[in-house]
């Protein structure tokens, strides 16, 4: 065999023996029965908000043999939108129509890029670009959370993005004739808690 053949063969061994040891150090993380997700807007009589437990979030997360989360490689979030439930059925039936949950019935994001760094002993920030998609509309936007290792290795994080409606086609949906009007920001509010599968 030539040297540089055997070059070759070596260097592709180790690309291959390093590959496999960053398969292996990644960890699938899910959030089944672990969402809470509450979208909170005001309207020309009073605030409201709409809340599901039904959403499903899943993640490959780098975590260290000492119990440290050194990394994130992939977050994906759906809610099903007609999932979302507020205190008036009337109003949620509007809200469904705004959203056009017969056309589409999801509620999505999708990260492109994740960046983590330490905040306390167990606690981490957490910066994720991604395309959201509302009804017929995606675009990107940028998330952030804050988050915790526990030690049972479940992996939480809470945060909070403010959307305008009107930029995913939605127009803020009105009740009684439009005698109650929702105004066209929302926030929306997430609390997951993901476990090793």
């Amino acid at each position: 065999m030539k040297t540089s053949s055997r070059i070759t063969h070596l260097f592709l061994t180790l690309l291959l023996l390093f590959t496999l040891s960053i398969a292996h150090a990644q960890t699938k993380y899910e959030s089944i029965g672990g969402v809470k997700l509450v979208i909170t807007g005001t309207s020309n009589v009073h605030d409201w908000d709409m809340k599901s437990d039904q959403g499903y979030c899943s993640s490959l997360f780098y975590v260290t043999s000492t119990g440290k989360l050194n990394g994130v490689s992939n977050i994906s979030f759906t809610v099903p939108a007609e999932s979302l439930k507020s205190f008036n059925t009337y109003m949620d039936k509007h809200a469904y129509e705004a959203l056009k949950t017969d056309k589409y019935n999801n509620i999505s994001f999708t990260a492109s890029s994740i960046h983590i760094k330490p905040n306390g002993v167990t606690g981490y920030l957490l910066t994720a670009k991604g395309k959201l998609t509302i009804s017929s509309v995606t675009k990107d936007v940028v998330v952030t959370a804050t988050g915790h290792l526990k030690a049972d290795k479940s992996i939480s994080y809470t945060g909070a993005l403010k959307l305008k409606m009107t930029d995913y086609n939605v127009q803020p949906p009105g009740i009684m004739q439009d005698a109650v009007k929702a105004g066209e920001f929302v926030t929306v509010k997430f609390d997951l808690l993901l476990r090793s599968i």
